[in-house]
């Protein structure tokens, strides 16, 4: 005979795991991985004094990580498809012609902007950062322009295709957590990082005006593309991997198929244009490219080795193990019922939309301050409040949206994560410096809210749509 768990059974396991996350990963830089395991040893124990078996919370389990695993391929995918287009030379080819239109008088317009290209193309801010930021980042030192403001354009720039990249691993992230679809997903995104994007350029632009750009940086912006030339051979070919991307997103084709058959596609034009060997273009998919595939006996920069060395399934293995070890805890937790009596109590408290939303908000900077990690951010609070959503009438994309809003974009602004420490190695300036300065990160977090007091941009559901995503998520009718 099973028992019902109280409310006090159902904090117990996650205010463990958020305690063992600050303790670990917050002070002693533990991996967070075997802390949620830790965790789910605990819901596990608690679950089994309820009268629940391991094959019953193994059920729980099993059924947590199959709803992932269709974002999981694509995860999986995104690498495959990074690793080829470094390989055929289409990421290369945009970073050559992206430094080329650097505006010296408009560097923090242009920096965000080629910033957000490079990340919505590769699907990686910290890419974006590594590569054409610290190209940025030299010119706007060349010239004199503040470092700070410089490096803030940067880091906005690049999480605006942190955001919005269908081949972002936390884009891909959210929509698991929010139990929404991946495109969809995207598209409501607008109602709140296009603001953000707007205010940013305006920003950008005025800034600009009151800095007035000294000395010639075309030596450092030519060398850069001279070392990419002696890799890569550039030609208009190499935007068919791209067009056939965004062609199958507005067609809304099938994403994992499109990925996948333009992988393929990308390491034949690699091949054929390159003139690399066809065995490392296979390669590539799996490990990432190396630019020793290129046989060229030069011998290359750091910055340069960092720049094209990246993709590869292999690439996004650490995050999709993250998304097991979480779906494991979340599936321990739901199937003892410990996350049902959480969530009564919640929606009990909260009474209307924008409190849920706020709650959310609220929810995952505290995971963002505590952790310090962009994907716990989304994954906790997603599993937490998916429910909730489902059972106020609103449309899982308003969680999806809200996650990313208020968890990816937040991790970079907090000097203890390794977004911020990231960032600060690789720019060359301080958190606390940059942090005015990357106004996309924080105004979008300001549109969320207001989006949620105002109801303008929050998609509701009709009472069929509630029954369907019930059923899919396996909640009581």
């Amino acid at each position: 005979m099973k028992k019902k768990a109280n409310l006090a059974m159902g904090i117990l396991p996650i205010a463990f795991m958020i305690l063992s996350l600050t303790i670990g990963v917050g002070i002693f830089k533990f991996r967070a991985e075997p802390i949620i395991l830790l965790s789910g040893i605990f819901a596990g124990i608690i679950a089994y004094s309820l009268g629940y078996r391991w094959t019953e919370l193994q059920e729980g389990i099993i059924e947590k990580i199959s709803r992932a695993l269709p974002a999981t391929l694509i995860l999986w995918s995104v690498g495959l498809l990074i690793g080829a287009w470094m390989y055929s030379g289409t990421v290369p080819m945009l970073i050559y012609y992206g430094v080329a239109i650097i505006n010296p008088k408009h560097l923090l317009v242009t920096a965000f902007i080629i910033s957000a290209i490079l990340s919505m193309v590769t699907g990686t801010s910290w890419g974006s950062v590594g590569t054409i930021g610290v190209a940025i980042m030299g010119i706007a030192n060349g010239l004199n322009v503040p470092l700070p403001a410089a490096a803030g354009a940067v880091v906005g720039g690049a999480y605006f295709g942190d955001k919005l990249s269908p081949f972002s691993d936390t884009t891909n992230l959210a929509p698991i957590a929010a139990g929404s679809e991946l495109y969809e997903h995207i598209r409501h995104m607008l109602y709140t990082t296009i603001p953000a994007t707007v205010v940013s350029l305006i920003i950008y632009g005025i800034a600009g005006v009151g800095i007035a750009p000294q000395g010639d940086v075309s030596a450092q912006v030519a060398e850069l593309q001279g070392q990419l030339s002696s890799v890569f051979q550039f030609s208009w070919i190499l935007f068919l991997p791209v067009i056939i991307i965004i062609a199958g997103s507005l067609l809304k084709l099938p994403t994992l198929p499109v990925m996948i058959i333009t992988s393929i596609f990308s390491v034949f034009l690699g091949s054929f244009v390159q003139g690399f060997a066809l065995k490392d273009g296979f390669s590539s998919l799996i490990n990432g490219f190396n630019v020793e595939m290129a046989r060229t006996g030069v011998e290359y920069s750091e910055d340069i080795i960092r720049l094209i060395n990246r993709g590869g399934a292999v690439s996004v293995t650490a995050t999709t193990v993250l998304v097991f070890c979480a779906m494991g805890f979340a599936g321990i937790m739901s199937k003892a019922g410990l996350l049902d009596v959480v969530l009564k109590a919640l929606l009990n408290h909260v009474k209307t939309t924008a409190g849920l939303i706020l709650s959310t908000i609220a929810s995952c900077c505290t995971v963002a301050f505590v952790t310090g990690n962009s994907y716990l951010s989304i994954l906790i609070p997603g599993e937490l409040f998916s429910d909730a959503y489902i059972e106020r009438n609103l449309h899982p994309k308003n969680l999806s949206r809200t996650l990313e809003d208020s968890g990816t974009v937040l991790v970079p602004l907090i000097p203890w994560s390794a977004a911020g420490a990231y960032m600060t190695e690789t720019l060359g300036v301080p958190t606390a410096q940059y942090l005015p300065w990357a106004v996309l990160n924080y105004t979008g977090i300001l549109f969320a809210i207001l989006l949620a007091m105002t109801g303008f941009g929050i998609a509701k559901i009709n009472d069929r749509e509630k029954n369907e995503l019930k059923m899919k998520r396996g909640i009581e009718l």
